[in-house]
């Protein structure tokens, strides 16, 4: 066998055997894809708006930049109250927004942000992943032509910031709050009067009287936005939003053809956010807390009959909304007994943990 006839056969062959395989490689490459998305936040309150600069980045280094995603803050391309809107109709491709304030277009959307006295992150994250909560959003976002994953959470809010002190129950009544979701559907039940309004513009509106007190998040953005210069009374705990998340909507027309991979690259991304807000918060919010006590804050808990008659409200205004709503219904009698179970283990385990440890690092 001739040797040198060989290798001359195979490196003439091997420029064809190049020439043929580049044009397989180039046809299963992924498509190039850019995508708008828009938060319902503004870019100063950065752990918030850090979910939709994260998702942008990540999604980019997933898909080695071929799909790409600006993100906006609030205001740039649609109204902050308005972004779930923009997306379903497609003047933007995916949006970050809380689903609990579109209660006006199905009250069913509370329960996958938060609802008053429900379940913490831990208890919402576990009831949205193993108990349904995940697939019964599906069904709901769907007839908004929307598809839509967990994205990032605030924890336990605090009460909000009154310009006088709450002392009872009557200093409730007629008190005009910026609330959003059912909480303040509640606080309506007990005589406010409750007003949902963007977080840009709650610090004019406590500025100039249009309302008495606002509720945001809170200490760290809450410092952000200001809020201490204008009421001083700091309330806790937020028993409304005992959780707080938000969800990364795409439309459904955007989403379809997406390739597998930049799918899955959406939805790494978005557990990324999940995880990393909470985490952010919990460390922020401690030494902004400190801040504003030491700025003259006056940190108040709710007097025990706000506490009972919210609880009272709650279930009440759940029953009916129930009986005029069969899919709050079902939702609700999907929940309710996932939320007990967990309040049942987390007070034998975790409160009881935390009652003696809290109280003890105090001292």
């Amino acid at each position: 066998m001739n040797r040198r006839k060989i290798l001359g056969t195979a490196a003439a062959a091997a420029p064809a055997t190049v020439a043929l395989a580049a044009p397989a490689i180039a046809q299963t490459q992924n498509p190039e894809v850019r995508w708008r998305l828009q938060s319902s936040f503004p870019r100063n309150l950065d752990i918030l708006f850090f979910g939709a600069e994260q998702v942008s980045k990540r999604v980019a280094e997933l898909t080695d930049n071929r799909f790409q995603i600006r993100a906006f803050p609030a205001g740039e391309i649609a109204p902050a109250l308005q972004v779930l809107d923009a997306v379903s109709n497609g003047t933007i491709e995916c949006g970050q927004t809380p689903l609990y304030w579109y209660i006006g277009k199905d009250p069913s959307l509370t329960f996958f942000t938060s609802i008053p006295f429900g379940g913490n992150f831990r208890q919402q994250g576990a009831w949205m992943k193993r108990g349904g909560g995940n697939e019964l959003c599906a069904e709901v976002l769907k007839e908004f032509n929307l598809v839509g994953f967990p994205f990032g959470d605030t924890g336990v809010q605090m009460g909000g910031w009154f310009r006088n002190e709450i002392k009872s129950l009557e200093d409730v009544k007629g008190l005009k709050f910026r609330i959003a979701g059912m909480g303040g559907r509640v606080f309506q039940r007990m005589g406010a009067v409750p007003q949902l309004i963007a977080g840009s513009d709650i610090y004019p509106s406590l500025e100039r009287g249009v309302i008495d007190a606002a509720e945001w998040v809170g200490p760290h953005d809450d410092e952000k936005l200001g809020f201490q210069r204008v009421a001083r009374f700091y309330y806790a705990p937020g028993f409304w939003e005992p959780c707080a998340r938000g969800h990364l909507l795409i439309n459904q027309r955007a989403w379809d053809p997406l390739p597998d991979a930049y799918k899955s690259a959406l939805q790494v991304a978005a557990i990324e956010v999940e995880l990393e807000m909470m985490a952010r918060y919990d460390q922020a919010n401690p030494l902004a807390l400190r801040r504003l006590v030491a700025g003259g804050a006056q940190l108040r808990a709710w007097p025990r009959d706000v506490m009972q008659a919210a609880w009272r409200e709650t279930n009440a205004l759940f029953d009916e909304t129930a009986a005029q709503n069969t899919r709050f219904k079902r939702i609700w009698e999907a929940y309710k007994p996932f939320r007990d179970d967990q309040f049942q283990w987390f007070r034998i385990a975790e409160n009881s943990y935390d009652n003696f440890a809290f109280t003890a690092a105090a001292r």
